[in-house]
């Protein structure tokens, strides 16, 4: 199986359309506008942001990532989000990479953002299963995978070293089976 060209995904709060090398300057924009460094997460500089797109294009080369530039309701660029580990074989994918603007969290648009993605994969791509990582100390985080529905399945312990950080990630999935229970939820949540 070949996985589809990256496509563009548009609700009322965001926009996903594919990543290009002309968001540069709105990325470094967005990464730089308020986020928080507290937890291991690579955020990308002037120094660095030319490497990350060229393994972003190997890894979409190889059917491996699907990557995003995410869009606020006004247009303007607000961060990335991707699909990654992406296993045509198994019917599994995972969300991942994501990285938005201080200005959009807590509005909706991570909200819709991942209803959009976890719509696209089950119902277009049709996959078994969706997983989503976080780190462990990142409470924030893992409260928004919960809220979505996700189950947490483990965690890795000494998964990744990032900088001085020894990284225990947590594993979050949905499966096929539970995905209409979480679009009803979903759709619940960004309908108030």
């Amino acid at each position: 199986m070949t996985w589809p060209p990256t496509p563009t995904l548009t609700g009322r709060h965001v926009t996903l359309r594919p990543l290009d090398r002309a968001d540069r300057a709105g990325l470094l924009a967005a990464f730089a506008d308020g986020f928080e460094h507290s937890f291991a997460t690579t955020v990308h500089t002037e120094a660095t942001i030319d490497g990350w797109f060229d393994t972003i294009e190997r890894e979409t080369a190889a059917e491996r990532t699907r990557a995003f530039t995410v869009l606020d309701a006004q247009g303007q660029i607000s961060g990335t989000t991707r699909f990654l580990r992406m296993h045509a074989g198994h019917r599994r994918v995972e969300i991942g990479g994501t990285l938005y603007a201080g200005r959009v969290r807590r509005t909706g648009l991570n909200t819709e953002a991942k209803r959009l993605l976890l719509g696209y994969a089950f119902e277009v791509l049709d996959v078994f299963c969706v997983q989503i990582r976080t780190d462990f100390l990142n409470q924030a985080s893992r409260r928004a995978i919960e809220r979505l529905g996700a189950r947490q399945d483990g965690i890795m312990r000494g998964h990744m070293v990032i900088g001085e950080h020894r990284r225990d990630t947590v594993v979050y999935s949905i499966l096929a089976h539970e995905w209409p229970g979480v679009r009803r939820r979903l759709d619940g949540l960004l309908d108030r």
